[in-house]
């Protein structure tokens, strides 16, 4: 497997690996996503798709954008219901991060990994509001 990693993935991952942490850290404190971060992932992933080819160009531009749209989407259903966030625009961007890295057909397994993860993590500590980026 190991022997399979090119440099321009081995430097791609060297590259992201600190914004995703960077962007981790950020939003378990203060439960606000960078946009410096979340839109430097998505400029990344959609790049990356042309030139490295791990996901189909047209299924990761897809996928930031129904990433970015459903989130988005679900928050602003949130807040015209409840009167207050629940999911903000950062998460919608972040999700549009991993569509682009990932194309479309992943995002509901990711999402459902990271709500069952979140939610899991949110009984453990016993807390009602948990940021959902690290997940």
């Amino acid at each position: 497997m190991w022997a399979e990693i090119t440099l321009v993935e081995w430097a791609g991952t060297v590259t992201i690996a600190p914004l995703l942490a960077w962007l981790c850290v950020t939003d378990m404190r203060s439960f606000r996503i960078p946009d410096a971060a979340s839109l430097t992932l998505i400029v990344f992933g959609l790049v990356s798709s042309f030139w490295l080819r791990l996901t189909d160009p047209a299924d990761a531009l897809l996928g930031a954008t129904l990433g970015y749209g459903v989130f988005a989407a679900l928050g602003a259903a949130y807040v015209a219901r409840h009167g207050e966030e629940g999911l903000g625009l950062g998460d919608a961007k972040l999700l549009g991060a991993a569509g682009a890295w990932l194309g479309w057909r992943d995002l509901p397994m990711l999402v459902a990994l990271a709500a069952v993860s979140a939610l899991v993590f949110a009984l453990l500590i016993r807390s009602r509001r948990v940021a959902f980026g690290p997940w």
